[in-house]
């Protein structure tokens, strides 16, 4: 099933009445990367006043927030629901704060914790990764044209090609289309190309 995360690790930073907010924001897909990147991320600010933290993990189906000392509900919940708002998975979000000596109050706090994770979120790019099946198809040269006609019809990423006695290639197709395309190499060749599906997956289209 497809799902959306962030295309890369990326951080923003803004300052509200004196404080000082760096979000960080990063794909996971473990609740181990989760909590790595969030230890990292607090090695870097130990100096800091706190580091909020959320992150929700697709396999394992974990949602966690962390206020790391600011009052309750004020900070992990609200970067919680960034993330959940804009439908993402497999996302990881760190929220540092360094106290500027002007008391924000709950609502400003909210808002505060809020907007650092959307600037960060911002930055990283939200991307929709889809099913997908990565396949090879080895055939002789003479079909070499017919194959690379039909290729730009599809989603799909063509990630090798192996130019030795025969043509391989090595496709990551998208999976709904992943059995028309092998019925089109089939036809098109009358059974000459060989096909062989290596894995499933998740790629970006």
């Amino acid at each position: 099933m497809d799902y959306i995360t962030v295309k890369q690790p990326a951080q923003a930073e803004f300052v509200e009445k004196k404080s000082r907010f760096i979000g960080y924001i990063r794909p996971v897909q473990t609740k181990a990367e989760a909590e790595a990147f969030i230890a990292e991320v607090k090695a870097r600010h130990r100096d800091a006043t706190h580091n909020v933290s959320a992150y929700i993990v697709r396999q394992e189906r974990i949602e966690r927030y962390s206020d790391d000392g600011e009052p309750q509900g004020t900070a992990g919940i609200p970067v919680l629901d960034v993330l959940k708002k804009e439908g993402l998975t497999d996302v990881c979000a760190v929220v540092t704060r360094y106290f500027g000596g002007i008391l924000l109050g709950g609502g400003g706090l909210v808002r505060a914790y809020s907007h650092g994770c959307k600037i960060a979120l911002d930055a990283a790019q939200i991307i929709t990764m889809c099913d997908g099946e990565r396949l090879r198809a080895q055939f002789d040269y003479s079909l070499y044209g017919k194959v690379s006609y039909i290729l730009p019809n599809y989603q799909l990423k063509q990630e090798d090609a192996d130019f030795s006695d025969t043509v391989t290639l090595t496709l990551l197709v998208r999976k709904t289309q992943a059995q028309q395309l092998k019925d089109d190499l089939v036809e098109l060749s009358n059974g000459q190309v060989n096909i062989t599906v290596l894995e499933d997956t998740f790629s970006e289209f």
